[in-house]
């Protein structure tokens, strides 16, 4: 199907915002929706309506952002997103899932494939601008040098300059967002820490948004630690605490 492009130049907050949005949706009430919101939000939007025309687009101008549905007609979402993530000149673009598809396997099976977040349908579509800021937020955002420090906890070792984690010796991989996630914790050892807090400094979310991005996170993250995994603990009602030894 075809691609429509819709250009425009506006200001949000007193700054001209260029960030380019590539909407892949098949559904046209929902991309009409979503394409209104982006573009209220100062976005610049290009509307593919089905798995071969995003990937070809991909391929056309790279967006900044693609916001991709799961159901499509012709190629699945979570492929069309195995795809970029293979391919070492999309590997790091961010992927924001939206999908109908709520159950916690889903939204697991999402962040395995890469995706940066994942938002179920229906959606606020503030929340979802807020969201798609933040992620272009912690994508484009130059931090500070890693300090050269190593935090060690049992089993589990942070090399914190390399972005390295290792368990009983073994290196584990780990996405950026997940090392981020696990040195945040560390780094704040023996406090407690909200979802709130963590939203706001990790993902860079506004404080108050309801989301299961950081258990979803946290189950992952858990995971893929395997003996180290009781280094992080569930402050029930609060959050996660790191533990200092």
């Amino acid at each position: 199907m075809a691609v429509t492009h819709l250009l425009l130049s506006e200001c949000m907050n007193g700054r001209a915002m260029r960030d380019r949005i590539l909407l892949v949706d098949d559904e046209a009430d929902i991309a009409e929706l979503l394409e209104y919101n982006l573009r209220q939000a100062g976005y610049t939007v290009v509307v593919a309506r089905d798995g071969a025309s995003a990937l070809a687009e991909v391929r056309r101008q790279r967006p900044d952002l693609m916001l991709l549905d799961l159901n499509l007609p012709d190629i699945a979402g979570t492929e069309v997103c195995r795809r970029l993530r293979r391919d070492a000149a999309t590997a790091t673009m961010p992927i924001l899932m939206v999908t109908a598809r709520g159950e916690e396997i889903d939204r697991v099976v999402g962040f395995e494939l890469g995706a940066d977040d994942y938002v179920i349908k229906p959606f606020s579509p503030r929340e979802l601008v807020l969201r798609i800021g933040a992620v272009l937020r912690r994508g484009g955002a130059a931090g500070p040098a890693a300090p050269a420090e190593r935090i060690t906890v049992g089993v589990l070792e942070i090399d914190v300059p390399q972005h390295r984690v290792e368990v009983e010796g073994e290196e584990v991989p780990m996405t950026a967002l997940e090392f981020k996630l696990l040195y945040d914790l560390a780094s704040r050892a023996g406090r407690v820490q909200t979802r709130d807090a963590l939203l706001e400094r990790v993902w860079g979310y506004a404080p108050g948004i309801e989301t299961r991005t950081v258990d979803t996170h946290v189950k992952r993250l858990r995971e893929k630690l395997g003996a180290g995994r009781d280094a992080i603990e569930t402050v029930r009602g609060v959050g996660y605490r790191f533990k200092t030894e």
